[in-house]
C-alpha cells in the first residue's frame, strides 16, 4: 500500500528504551491485516580502540538534512515494498554501550516484504543519512553534562 506519508520525526534525545520498542509492537496487535513484522535494533558496542574501551557514543546530525533524507528513504521503501507501516527512530546525544541507538520496525501482510524492507532501510540509513557518532571513552566521561 503505497500512499504518500507525511514526514515523521525520527530523532530522539538519548537511547531508545526497551519500553518504547515494546509499546510500538503492542500497538500493532489491533492491525489484523498485518501478517509479519521485522525489527532491527542497533546497539552501541563497547569496542576497544587503542587500548581504551568505548563507554558511549555521542550522536549528532545535520538534523534538517537528515530528516529530509529519512523521509526520502521512507518514501522509496513504501514504493519498493508492499508495507502496511514503518517506524524509524534514531538517537541523538549520548547513548551508553549496551543501549539501543537505532530502531527500524516494518510491517506487512507477508514476511518477505517486511524483512526485505527492514534490511533495505538499515542499509540506506547507514549509506545516506548524515549522522555522526563520536566514541566516548572512560577517561572522557567526566566532561559530560549528562550522567552516563
Amino acid at each position: 500500500m503505497s500512499e504518500k506519508k507525511k514526514p515523521k520525526k525520527v530523532f530522539q534525545q538519548g537511547p531508545i528504551s526497551p519500553e518504547k520498542i515494546a509499546t510500538s509492537i503492542a500497538n500493532h496487535q489491533s492491525k489484523t491485516n498485518i501478517g509479519a513484522h521485522s525489527i532491527f535494533l542497533g546497539q552501541v558496542r563497547a569496542d576497544e580502540i587503542d587500548g581504551k574501551t568505548v563507554q558511549a557514543i555521542d550522536y549528532s546530525a545535520y538534523e534538517e538534512m537528515a530528516e529530509k533524507e529519512f523521509y526520502n528513504i521512507r518514501e522509496a521503501a513504501f514504493e519498493k515494498f508492499d508495507l502496511t507501516c514503518m517506524h524509524i527512530y534514531h538517537s541523538l546525544g549520548p547513548v551508553k554501550a549496551g543501549e539501543i541507538c537505532l530502531f527500524v520496525f516494518t510491517s506487512s501482510a507477508n514476511r518477505k516484504a517486511a524483512t526485505d524492507a527492514c534490511s533495505y532501510l538499515v542499509e540506506e540509513i547507514k549509506a545516506k543519512v548524515p549522522i555522526f557518532g563520536k566514541e566516548v571513552f572512560e577517561d572522557e566521561t567526566h566532561q559530560w553534562k549528562v550522567n552516563i
